[in-house]
């Protein structure tokens, strides 16, 4: 069994911590280990607070596509914007502490077990793609039998 949703969202500030409450609601309710589901929400929360920041005119919107199965958790965070300006395959960097920004695309790196970080073909935008294999509580709904 395996549950999937999309959505389409603002590029404003408050869209970060709904996607952020529905995945974590989904997969509490599912039965993921609460360590996964931590894992996974903060990396959601960083790939939206990118699309927010990075994504486009104020007025776009940007889509999170969220499938949860027996083995995994696969997200997509796209948007409209700039996209990853003059990068393949978007190597990550190392952002000094004292930064405030830049850190995102590493932290998703470091929590998820693939990322993907590419430009949108023909249309403009980026494309955050991560997985993880999921860990589940005991006697969770969609674990495998």
């Amino acid at each position: 069994m395996s549950i999937w949703w999309s959505l389409h969202l603002r590029r404003e500030a408050a869209s970060v911590p709904l996607a952020r409450k529905l995945l974590a609601g989904a997969m509490d309710t599912a039965g993921v280990d609460p360590d996964t589901a931590f894992d996974l929400s903060l990396a959601l929360t960083e790939a939206c607070a990118n699309a927010v920041e990075h994504g486009g005119a104020s007025s776009a919107k940007y889509r999170v596509t969220v499938r949860l199965d027996e083995e995994r958790c696969h997200i997509e965070v796209s948007d409209s914007g700039p996209g990853f300006r003059g990068r393949r395959g978007v190597p990550l960097r190392r952002t000094r502490l004292e930064a405030e920004s830049g850190r995102g695309l590493g932290i998703i790196s470091e929590l998820s077990d693939h990322a993907q970080f590419r430009n949108r073909a023909g249309r403009g935008g980026a494309v955050v793609r991560f997985d993880k294999l999921v860990k589940w509580r005991e006697g969770a709904p969609l674990a495998a039998a």
